[in-house]
């Protein structure tokens, strides 16, 4: 029989067997397999220990934690972690029962729970979803094991979360997707603001950075703007919790100096084993030390630190900061209402990551909500790589043509990009017509059903112009001649687009209308019929490509 109670000290040494035999012997965190370590977090209150004991052998075969400190301290946000369950007992639900006992202890000391969820397999995942928590997020490569890997994020609402959350925050564009997806999952409801306005943080001022230390802290701390006005970076600690205690958490802060006088700061804390920095609190007295903070920052984790991997949450009612991140490639991965307690309400963070070293996810077992999000989330990864050359791919395109810079990454945004291996299709007829093709390099084979070939599509031109404006199924097949990159843009990706940016809209449908309109008067056909397939628009689009060389 399985029982599941809080840990006592004398099963320290069993839940240290089986965190090794769980995680093994190169685990990083070589504090979990400390004795010591593992029985101060037994009899702190900032943490609840639970451990799953075969009653029948005497044996402790699983344990969970919940962490108290995950958020600041009136934050009301714990992390459910740590759930290891032995080898021997797998599939016996005794990861279940660890988490069925820590939702009943903890449902009235929380507002927020949270899981991050190891990605190389669902199991984590399944047994969340199954206690009511929603994903909210993907972190690419944020832990290192034996080697990085990626995480899920789940939430989990308590109490009076959601009647104190504060309503239609105010994010930019790029984060809508994201937000949109994770506020659609019961029991939430969109009512973001997309702000398409907010200008980043200006660069300027000549201001030098330094490491904090203690003669300074006095001075920070009558700074109030970006500490208690407008807070705009949150995490689980704050300048105000005393320059010792921050000490001893393993925090640092530079500071932004001018003309002798401290102007700003911003806080972080570093895990030299993970490579990894995370950026709690932002102190600034002018718009520009901010960009000058978060430049510098950045800068010294990627070319002195050996950061790999940057996580900041920041407010969703702040889209100047959210711009000024994205602007330094930090990019959203999750999406959380409710996350923070402030003042009187629960405000809703976008956690944002730069990611220094790009490398392969490696294999992912993800569950079908948490796969939803990862596509979101990796789609930025891929197009913030990507985007500076499609979008001045997309200025050349004369379906595009007209469009400023701002327009063309916009656009880019919400393409995908993929590669194709010389020989494979791109589309064959009878695929769903619901996209349009952008030739980022090489070249494609278009053929008509009777396997004729009618024409090609080069790199910087587009095939599928039809599908933008018709549901029709394709009649012609496309065939990549050599290994091909092209962009892809969805139907439903584009009508989104335009409804909040109906001036790319107008570009492209009056480009779109006129290329139609020159290729049919180049190949001779007056009398269009708009019922015809779309093989002859494709045949049109080839041909014409064909006579330009």
């Amino acid at each position: 029989m399985i029982k599941v109670r809080e840990a006592h000290e004398e099963d320290v040494g069993q839940i240290r067997e089986i965190f090794l035999s769980v995680y093994g012997t190169d685990y990083p965190h070589r504090e979990l397999y400390d004795e010591l370590w593992l029985k101060r977090s037994v009899f702190t209150d900032d943490a609840l220990i639970l451990v799953a004991e075969d009653t029948e052998v005497g044996r402790v075969v699983g344990t969970a934690s919940v962490l108290f400190d995950f958020g600041a301290h009136s934050d009301l946000v714990g992390e459910f972690g740590r759930l290891a369950v032995h080898p021997d007992y797998r599939r016996m639900q005794v990861g279940k029962l660890l988490m069925d006992k820590r939702l009943e202890a903890i449902k009235n000391r929380l507002h927020v729970g949270l899981v991050v969820a190891r990605t190389v397999h669902p199991y984590a995942q399944r047994i969340s979803l199954s206690q009511g928590f929603i994903a909210t997020g993907f972190l690419p490569l944020k832990h290192f094991f034996r080697h990085r890997e990626s995480f899920a994020l789940l939430a989990r609402y308590f109490g009076d979360a959601l009647a104190l959350r504060r309503n239609n925050p105010r994010i930019i564009p790029e984060a809508y997707a994201l937000a949109n997806l994770v506020m659609s999952q019961p029991p939430l409801t969109p009512d973001f603001i997309v702000d398409e306005d907010s200008a980043s943080y200006p660069m300027g001022g000549d201001y030098r950075l330094e490491q904090l230390q203690a003669e300074g802290y006095p001075a920070l701390l009558r700074i109030e703007r970006g500490r208690v006005r407008n807070r705009e970076i949150f995490g689980p600690v704050r300048l105000d919790y005393g320059f010792f205690k921050l000490q001893s958490r393993q925090t640092s802060y530079f500071l932004a100096r001018s003309g002798g006088h401290i102007v700003g700061a911003v806080g972080y804390t570093m895990d030299p084993v993970e490579h990894t920095v995370r950026v709690f609190e932002l102190i600034a007295l002018a718009d520009d030390v901010v960009r000058f903070l978060l430049a510098e920052l950045e800068r010294k984790c990627r070319e002195e630190m050996g950061i790999e991997y940057i996580e900041i949450d920041v407010s969703a009612y702040a889209p100047r900061m959210q711009r000024t991140l994205l602007e330094l490639n930090f990019l959203p991965v999750a999406y959380v209402p409710a996350m923070v307690f402030y003042q009187v309400e629960r405000l809703d963070i976008v956690k944002m990551v730069r990611l220094n070293k790009l490398q392969e996810l490696g294999p992912l077992g993800l569950t079908e909500p948490v796969q939803a999000v990862a596509e979101v989330v990796m789609r930025g990864f891929s197009t913030c790589v990507i985007a500076p050359r499609m979008a001045q791919a997309i200025k050349e395109v004369p379906l595009f043509r007209g469009m400023n810079t701002e327009q063309a990454t916009r656009l880019a945004g919400v393409c995908t990009v993929r590669n194709i291996g010389a020989g494979d299709r791109l589309f064959s007829g009878h695929d769903p017509g619901d996209r349009l093709y952008l030739m980022l390099q090489g070249h494609v084979a278009i053929s008509s059903a009777s396997a004729r070939v009618i024409g090609t599509v080069h790199t910087g031109e587009t095939c599928g112009e039809v599908s933008l404006l018709s549901a029709r199924h394709h009649s012609a097949t496309a065939t990549a001649v050599n290994d091909i990159e092209v962009a892809e843009l969805l139907r439903r990706d584009l009508e989104d687009l335009i409804r909040r940016r109906p001036d790319i809209g107008v570009i492209i449908y009056r480009n779109l209308a006129v290329g139609l309109g020159e290729k049919l008067l180049r190949s001779g056909e007056w009398n269009w019929d708009p019922e015809r397939s779309e093989a002859d628009s494709l045949t049109l689009a080839s041909e014409s490509a064909l006579h330009r060389t």
